[in-house]
């Protein structure tokens, strides 16, 4: 590389990919985005341009000329097609020995699918979902499970750790993707279970700060209740991760789960109660919104 970083393309700057990019461009990097929406990505150079080496591309194709790695992070496997193959797509412009990464929440038949293309041009292929959120995007503490080898690892490590708490090489192609999907069916049922719970201190009549404030010392903490609990108790929903991905990423898990015969009865259960939510109308709640359906 160029310098330290070197020169990066980062392809989706939504409400992930925008600060991922920005922490790539704070610290020295050469970032050249791609966005499909221009005015996001006109506000991202505004906001994180340096000495003149940050710049728009009109395609991804663009965006991955001359890159030494390629970031995508965008909505779902159609999305990811869309940006990384075709004649503008970000493998076109790609040279043999660079590494296209792939951070968006997709299925594991897909990064197998990209890694054959890559590879046929000479490109090294990572599958790196992430977890975190929106607040781990913005804050640098976003987790990253990667599938790949670790060859192609080690050469964006020092990339991922810009953006990341932790990063792990969970296997090979798609590794990276059913890690996610373990990560997602976990998350579900700690959010059925803690709806539940605020639920039952609420129709008890107990005080749900002071609930929270005791067990989340004991063997009922977790990230969920220390972060939702309370705006749970008071019906705020309108930030973070979305119903509507989260379904996506379900749907992923559970057909996944149906071609390797793994029983997943209660990711099931919790799907179909945020397709009630997303019947109540919210798609774009938070996915702590579950409460709201028993209430």
């Amino acid at each position: 590389m160029s310098n330290e970083l070197g020169r990066v393309a980062f392809i989706g700057l939504g409400v992930m990919g925008y600060p991922m990019a920005g922490h790539l461009a704070k610290q020295g990097a050469e970032v050249t985005v791609y966005n499909r929406t221009s005015a996001r990505a006109e506000q991202w150079l505004q906001d994180y341009k340096h000495d003149d080496v940050c710049a728009i591309a009109a395609t991804p194709r663009q965006a991955a000329d001359a890159a030494d790695v390629v970031f995508m992070c965008v909505g779902n496997d159609d999305d990811v097609r869309s940006v990384a193959l075709g004649e503008d797509g970000a493998l076109a412009g790609m040279r043999a020995g660079t590494v296209l990464v792939d951070h968006t929440t997709a299925s594991q038949q897909l990064a197998v699918e990209l890694a054959s293309a890559c590879a046929a041009a000479g490109v090294g292929f990572l599958d790196a979902p992430v977890s975190g959120g929106q607040a781990g995007a913005e804050n640098a503490g976003l987790t990253v499970m990667l599938g790949g080898s670790e060859a192609d690892y080690q050469r964006v490590e020092v990339l991922l750790d810009v953006y990341a708490k932790k990063t792990a090489l969970m296997g090979p192609v798609g590794a990276g993707q059913l890690t996610k999907m373990v990560n997602q069916i976990c998350i579900a049922g700690v959010l059925q279970g803690l709806a539940e719970g605020v639920h039952f201190a609420q129709v008890a009549g107990l005080d749900v700060d002071a609930v929270v404030d005791v067990i989340s010392q004991g063997a009922a903490q977790s990230w969920q209740m220390n972060n939702r609990a309370a705006t749970m108790a008071v019906g705020e929903y309108d930030f973070g991760f979305a119903v509507d991905w989260m379904r996506k990423d379900l749907g992923i898990a559970l057909d996944t789960g149906r071609e390797l015969n793994a029983r997943l009865p209660m990711t099931a259960l919790v799907d179909q109660f945020y397709a009630d939510v997303q019947n109540m109308g919210g798609g774009r709640w938070d996915t702590s919104s579950l409460l709201r359906r028993l209430s």
